[in-house]
């Protein structure tokens, strides 16, 4: 009898390391499975960064492109008025000078 209760208590034993040794296992399995989940959700996060960054990058560029067109439109503008207004008072100028140029050789008019 005594030996049958020894027999029993090994093999109570052994079923007991049997399912430690399961539960470390499964155990280990399950944190390898969270790490590599976690690495996934890490360059997950690192790829949405990255395509965010491009993102913004180019509606910055197209942004800046739109504000220089607009800049190169408005200066376009002023010059063709500035060369406008120079071209009527070109005559008046032209005139004006004239008139200093014999003055300052005291030439009469």
């Amino acid at each position: 009898m005594k030996i049958e209760v020894l027999k029993s208590i090994r093999q109570t034993e052994e079923e007991y390391k049997a399912r430690i040794s399961g539960a470390k296992a499964e155990q280990e399995k399950r944190i390898a499975a969270a790490r590599l989940e976690a690495d996934s959700m890490v360059i997950k996060a690192r790829n949405d960064t990255e395509d965010y960054k491009k993102k913004r990058l180019a509606d910055t560029l197209r942004e800046a492109e739109k504000r220089r067109a607009e800049v190169i439109r408005n200066g376009d503008e002023k010059a063709a008025a500035l060369r406008n207004r120079a071209e009527r008072n070109l005559d008046r100028a032209v005139a004006l000078l004239i008139t200093r140029f014999k003055e300052q050789l005291h030439v009469a008019p």
